[in-house]
C-alpha cells in the first residue's frame, strides 16, 4: 500500500511539472506561430517562406512589424529571396500577421 502511494505522489510530481513547463513554453511564445525557413518570395504586405517541412506560408507584415538583422533594426528591403528568416507571427483568422521578422546574417567566414 505505501509503496503504491509513493508510485502515485511520484507520477502526480511529474504531471505538475510537465504541466509547469509546458504552460512555461506557451507563455514565452506569447501564443504566436513561429515561421522559420528561405524566402521564396516578397510582396509590398507580405513574404514567403519555405520551411524546413517543404511547406511555404506566405505571413502578412504592416507599419507594426518589426524588423531586425543581428542586434540591430532594419527594414523590410533588408529581406532577400533566398534569405533565411524567423518571423513571430498572430494568427489572424485564416491569415499570419507578423509582428518581428529576424533577418538571417551573413554565415561565419569558413562557414559558407
Amino acid at each position: 500500500m505505501e509503496k503504491n502511494m509513493k508510485r502515485i505522489s511520484l507520477i502526480s510530481i511529474q504531471l505538475l511539472i510537465c504541466t509547469l513547463l509546458l504552460g512555461t513554453l506557451i507563455f514565452a511564445h506569447g501564443g504566436m506561430e513561429h515561421v522559420m525557413g528561405t524566402v521564396t518570395a516578397i510582396t509590398d504586405h507580405s513574404v514567403s517562406v519555405k520551411t524546413r517541412d517543404g511547406a511555404t506560408k506566405t505571413v502578412e507584415f504592416d507599419s507594426e512589424t518589426k524588423f531586425v538583422k543581428g542586434d540591430a533594426a532594419a527594414t523590410v528591403k533588408d529581406v532577400q529571396v533566398g534569405g533565411r528568416v524567423v518571423i513571430h507571427a498572430h494568427s489572424h483568422d485564416s491569415s499570419l500577421r507578423a509582428a518581428e521578422v529576424k533577418i538571417g546574417t551573413d554565415a561565419a567566414p569558413g562557414r559558407q
